[in-house]
């Protein structure tokens, strides 16, 4: 028998779409659920300082809780936040912020700016990818019906499942027409006989789609073929053309591995420029099939000038940009400085950020392939310069502890930290503390309807405080 929790009130939000509430000294987790909700809840899984659980009723509706737009809400995952008013979305990642510095980083009451809100809460994306699948991830409403008879799949991945795809009817992330593309695919391989592939068995056609915009208009759609035959691929390519006029690049790939990776594979442009084109700010960037960009182009902008605001450059500064990926950061630092040094592990990315600065016209840029832990050390600041600022922007990961001690050994007075993840962003500000102070830190929400945050901070040598 399913044991019940009675009259438990959601508090405070936690990770992967999950509320938090308490009893009898235990943190209790629900999805879908809202602070202010107040529940019975169904017991799932017991651990000893925690406890999983399902909404069984609900007893009262927070007032932060609104209607979620999306018809997939609650299976996909991809937008956890959606039954939260946006007001309380901004509260709650700003929260997740000041937690982590107070928490992870030690500092006791750190200064934290306003949120900056973005723009769009819907439609604000530039890229969106989608998985084919021989067969449909179920949903609990297609399960009980007896009669239903599974379909291939085209949308996206379950959550922590490689292999299982939820059929996608509409994703509001992102401007039309990437939903009738999408649809238009599907239906279209599936009247042609092409097949949808199966990633147990290594079997099928069509394996991921991509589709990528500007905030000019202009389009890119990547298909990537497993095993499709030339006339297989021809009549898909040539139907989208037909059909999408506006599309602007239509590429396609060749991916027979064992993983949907395609960054080391070669495109095919079937039709079309090579590239699209964004403008941020006064700046344009080219884009291509595996150029790796910003996905909310507009509250980008607002990204970079507030990490341009915080470093306060100075014409006769030299600035190092570290994971400078295609050089957006360094690119909108250079006017402001003598000379910006970018360093970047993957070679296209390196590529990519050296022809934006020639098409900017930006002469004051240098950047450099090669792993962050060896290519940043005492022979290159020698070589090249030691810097006044270092600008940060890493992955999900954070920094590794020999990057963080380079840095504290880099003489710089200022350090910028771009983060998309506050918990490891703190854990490097802590290793940093020795050297480096917190001045102040700002979220900048970029994705709305998800608990993902972005976060700018400044952090200034002690000598210099």
């Amino acid at each position: 028998m399913t044991k019940r929790i009675e009259n438990l009130e959601i508090t405070d939000i936690a990770d992967e779409g999950r509320g938090l509430g308490r009893m009898d000294g235990r943190v209790i987790f629900v999805n879908h659920v809202v602070p202010g909700d107040v529940i019975n809840a169904d017991i799932k899984r017991k651990k000893n300082k925690f406890i999983e659980a399902t909404v069984a009723e609900y007893l009262k509706y927070s007032a932060h809780r609104t209607n979620p737009l999306c018809k997939h809400f609650g299976v996909c995952g991809g937008c956890k936040r959606q039954n939260m008013q946006y007001e309380q979305q901004l509260f709650y990642k700003a929260k997740q912020v000041r937690d982590a510095l107070v928490r992870i980083a030690g500092i006791e009451n750190p200064v934290i700016e306003e949120i900056l809100p973005s723009a769009e809460i819907y439609h604000y994306r530039n890229r969106l990818d989608f998985a084919f699948s021989e067969k449909e991830w179920l949903t609990a409403d297609k399960l009980q019906n007896k009669e239903y008879q599974i379909q291939p799949a085209l949308g996206f991945h379950i959550t922590g499942r490689f292999d299982k795809v939820l059929n996608i009817d509409e994703c509001l992330l992102m401007d039309e027409p990437v939903n009738r593309i999408r649809n238009f695919v599907k239906k279209f391989a599936l009247k042609e006989n092409i097949t949808f592939f199966n990633r147990i068995s290594q079997q099928g056609d069509l394996r991921n789609m991509l589709v990528r915009n500007t905030t000019s208009g202009q389009w890119m759609v990547v298909i990537i073929f497993a095993d499709a035959n030339e006339e297989k691929r021809s009549k898909l390519l040539n139907a989208i053309n037909k059909e999408f006029p506006e599309i602007t690049s239509l590429y396609y790939f060749i991916n027979q591995k064992k993983n949907d990776t395609f960054f080391d594979l070669q495109p095919v442009l079937w039709s079309g420029t090579e590239t699209i084109t964004e403008k941020m700010g006064s700046l344009k960037f080219t884009v291509g099939p595996k150029t790796f960009f910003q996905t909310n182009p507009v509250q980008a902008v607002e990204l970079y000038n507030t990490a341009l605001s915080f470093a306060a450059l100075q014409p006769h500064e030299v600035v190092y940009d570290l994971y400078t990926g295609t050089g957006t950061i360094a690119n909108f630092m250079s006017k402001q400085c003598k000379k910006v040094i970018g360093i970047e592990s993957v070679e296209e990315s390196v590529i990519q950020a050296k022809l934006n600065s020639e098409s900017n016209s930006i002469c004051n840029t240098e950047f450099f392939t090669g792993d962050m832990r060896e290519t940043l050390s005492a022979s290159f600041f020698e070589t090249y310069g030691f810097p006044d600022v270092i600008i940060t922007d890493p992955p999900r990961a954070g920094m590794h502890p020999d990057v963080v001690s380079r840095i504290c050994n880099s003489g710089a007075g200022r350090v910028v930290y771009v983060s998309c993840n506050p918990s490891t962003m703190a854990r490097d500000i802590a290793l940093m503390k020795d050297t480096y102070t917190l001045v102040k830190a700002k979220p900048v929400d970029m994705f709305p309807q998800t608990d993902h945050i972005e976060c700018v901070a400044i952090l200034t040598k002690h000598s210099l405080s």
